[in-house]
């Protein structure tokens, strides 16, 4: 029987990605997702939801593992706290959701530099969200912080559009213990999250770990 596999947030950059690889395993793999996606692998299938009447009432398939890359930006969810319903509420409320439904394994993408002490409310977003996953009780929590992503999305962020370019001379600068700050595909990001989940425990990784 094939084991099931859970992804939140499979229409972004990394998560699009992560389908692809998880594709190519014997898996069986569910897309969460608030729209219809194209061009899914023969292995998966999508569960397309309201979030907020799905985490009020419905619950996920028994499952194995669960698979989060969803997040936003302050400027697309128009506030603060909007963007902490996405980034931090959504994806803890996921996270519980699927341990109730058996999973023993978790593997989370937040940000490098996450801190739940951070004085920078990204960061500390960040931080808090590993603190809340790491307390469910999942036998193997696998935390990604990559820095700037590089790749095309399906929409628009200017800034990071401008950093992407900035960041190829950045990285030539950034050495040592400051390379985790480098900026990284998130292709590659996604290839480390889907080959990583036989690790037990509580495991970060970081851009040396994605080349």
């Amino acid at each position: 029987m094939q084991k099931r596999t859970i992804v939140l947030g499979s229409t972004g950059l990394i998560g699009k990605h992560l389908l692809t690889y998880l594709g190519e395993k014997d898996l069986s793999v569910i897309a969460i997702t608030r729209r219809s996606i194209n061009d899914l692998p023969k292995n998966a299938s999508p569960m397309i939801i309201d979030f907020d009447e799905f985490l009020d009432q419905g619950h996920l398939p028994d499952c194995e593992h669960i698979y989060i890359c969803l997040g936003t930006t302050i400027k697309k969810a128009g506030s603060q706290a909007s963007f902490k319903k996405v980034d931090l509420d959504y994806c803890f409320s996921f996270a519980k959701k699927a341990r109730e439904s058996g999973a023993t394994r978790i593997s989370l993408v937040t940000s490098v530099g996450a801190n739940a002490d951070s004085k920078n409310f990204y960061l500390r977003t960040k931080g808090q969200l590993e603190n809340e996953i790491k307390a469910i009780g999942f036998e193997s929590v696998n935390i990604f912080q990559p820095g700037l992503l590089l790749g095309n999305r399906d929409e628009i962020r200017p800034l990071e559009f401008l950093g992407q370019y900035g960041s190829f001379f950045l990285n030539l600068f950034l050495l040592g213990s400051l390379k985790k700050y480098r900026s990284i595909e998130a292709s590659k990001v996604a290839n480390a999250m889907a080959n990583s989940s036989k690790k037990s425990g509580i495991n970060y990784f970081s851009y040396e770990d994605f080349i």
